[in-house]
């Protein structure tokens, strides 16, 4: 993930310390993975859960129920007519012998109450006097309050664009503050900013208000899981950092199960907005208590903050006199050894200068753009699928957990540019097989749309990894938060081309999943990146994508720097 680089450091030349080898010690020494280690994770991933639930609420809360025109006003002389009755007289029917949806007959048509009998050329208009809704299923969703059907009906995919575009627009925001502001203040706020704006989406009864707010709730998204993964790692001793990176893949899977539950408790829209956005204004107040960060602390000349921070880690794990221990010395020095490596970069332009960097960031842009299309392709329109949309929205988070399984255990024995390149083929192949499997054939088209969706999944978190560690330490922020916009936009354009479907139903799926390939063929062109130490500079990443530097020659180094006396890690071990 993106924060795991920053939690380990490589030097390219002899005259740079081993400064990460240091940090992940001090962590061991002070308790490993800990009370602490874990009580923080725990902490940090509920809201992660809860956040899923935000990106595929509209699957409930703009779900489309069974509906057709209401019947004409006057109904002179016709008193004893049955609703059915009316009906029949007043909507045609389609293909399906089902009511249209936006269309009813000028006059109503009596002679259709025989049975036997058939019209054709009858004078038909829209929906002049609304519509009527079959509640059984969704007492209210925003469709039904705001008539987001027929010419209107653009709209509800419109309202999810526009969540994406708060996502987009938080990843560009919230990755430049986070190294300015540190990770702690951005998430803080972004708990703020998504109790407030979720619970006002329930409130307001405008429709514009409603997109305003879910704009505001989409922004926070990017502040939450990019700080939240950095600082669970940045806290997580070297041993730790791949589950912590999968357990949040996990906690996003559990929303996506947990919002079906809530969904089918809660059936109102407005009421179950606030259902998921209540919980955030208890998480605001509890997450006072997290420390932050102390690597960016360090990295900040705050060693006074962060010595007070590692106190606290060694007392709640247990290590309280190997905290007390702990000098501002030894601090200094390894601030100074970080600081030696470059200062973090502030120009997105960085991310083109050299060959190499300019040609991960060029495929990564493929890969995050093509990987976010097609997963909020597939997850955003479960109506689809014909079955239960709380089934579909169930199975289609289960598939996630095997899915993920997979894809960590191939990430740590294959290898993490393998693993990314073939989920997102398979997840390809198997959206653009979809099109083959007659309508009629709803639970093979559903379980083979799950499986493609389990594969979108596991490489969307793979990727998070993969993208932390292809880029330096100097520039790593701001690359991953750049990619992340790509995602984002990736994300927006979904739901407008779900609306081709309405032309050719078949374009859609194609579309998702040739994107899906060939972000996997992107992949291939990126560097492997498994047991290999992380750089920590633009230079050093150049020289080694030309060769210079070998996994085993850097290892080598790594062991001589750590076995000198006058070392980093010996002067801990002195210290601690």
């Amino acid at each position: 993930m993106l924060a795991q680089s920053q939690l380990a450091t490589f030097a390219p030349g002899a005259t740079q310390p081993l400064a990460a080898m240091a940090f992940t010690e001090l962590l061991d020494t002070l308790g490993g993975v800990g009370r602490f280690q874990m009580l923080y994770t725990a902490l940090l991933l509920f809201p992660c859960s809860l956040l899923a639930c935000h990106n595929f609420l509209q699957n409930f809360t703009a779900a489309v129920p069974p509906h057709h025109c209401q019947g004409h006003a006057n109904r002179t002389g016709s008193t004893n007519l049955t609703r059915e009755d009316w009906l029949r007289a007043s909507i045609p029917m389609d293909q399906h012998q089902r009511p249209e949806t936006c269309l009813r007959f000028v006059q109503p048509q009596w002679v259709l109450l025989d049975p036997n009998a058939t019209i054709i050329g009858a004078a038909t208009e829209g929906c002049e006097d609304g519509w009527t809704y079959d509640q059984s299923i969704f007492p209210s969703t925003i469709v039904t309050e705001w008539d987001l059907v027929c010419d209107s009906r653009s709209m509800r995919d419109l309202a999810q664009t526009v969540y994406m575009a708060g996502v987009l627009v938080g990843a560009a925001v919230f990755g430049g503050v986070a190294d300015r502001w540190g990770r702690k203040a951005p998430l803080v706020w972004s708990y703020l900013q998504l109790a407030v704006s979720g619970a006002c989406s329930a409130y307001f009864s405008s429709f514009i208000a409603y997109c305003v707010f879910r704009f505001l709730s989409g922004m926070t998204f990017s502040g939450i899981i990019l700080n939240s993964l950095s600082l669970v790692v940045e806290w997580m001793p070297t041993q730790g950092r791949t589950v912590a990176g999968a357990l949040l893949g996990y906690a996003f899977t559990l929303g996506q199960i947990l919002l079906a539950g809530v969904a089918y408790l809660v059936r109102p829209w407005r009421w179950l907005q606030f259902a998921v956005s209540a919980p955030f204004l208890v998480i605001f107040l509890y997450s006072w208590w997290l420390p932050e960060s102390s690597r960016w602390l360090l990295l900040h000349g705050k060693s006074h903050v962060a010595i007070q921070n590692l106190r606290k880690v060694a007392s709640l794990n247990g290590k309280r006199k190997e905290g007390e221990r702990l000098t501002k010395e030894l601090v200094t020095a390894y601030m100074q050894n970080e600081s030696s490596v470059g200062q973090p970069s502030s120009s997105v332009l960085d991310l083109f200068r050299t060959p190499a960097i300019r040609k991960v960031t060029c495929c990564l842009m493929v890969v995050w753009f093509s990987n976010s299309l097609a997963y909020y392709g597939l997850a955003m329109d479960l109506q689809k699928f014909g079955l239960s949309i709380y089934l579909v929205q169930v199975l289609f988070g289960v598939i996630d957990i095997p899915a993920m399984l997979v894809s960590t255990t191939t990430m740590i024995y294959v290898g993490r540019r393998a693993t990314v390149a073939s989920f997102l083929i398979l997840a390809g192949f198997m959206v653009i097989a979809n099109v083959f499997v007659p309508e009629d054939m709803q639970t093979l088209r559903t379980v083979q749309a799950a499986l493609g969706k389990g594969c979108l999944a596991s490489s969307f978190i793979s990727v998070y990894l993969f993208a932390g560690e292809l880029y330096p330490t100097q520039v790593r922020q701001m690359g991953m938060g750049f990619v992340s916009v790509n995602a984002r936009v990736g994300g927006m354009v979904a739901p407008l081309i779900s609306m081709l479907g309405e032309y050719y139903t078949a374009l859609p799926p194609v579309i998702f999943g040739a994107t899906a390939i060939l972000a996997g063929v992107a992949v291939c062109f990126l560097m492997e990146t498994r047991n290999m130490p992380l750089v920590e500079t633009i230079e050093a990443m150049e020289r080694r994508a030309k060769g210079c530097l070998s996994q085993e020659g850097i290892e080598e180094k790594s062991e001589e720097v750590s076995l000198q006396p006058t070392g980093i890690s010996s002067h801990i071990k002195e210290t601690i």
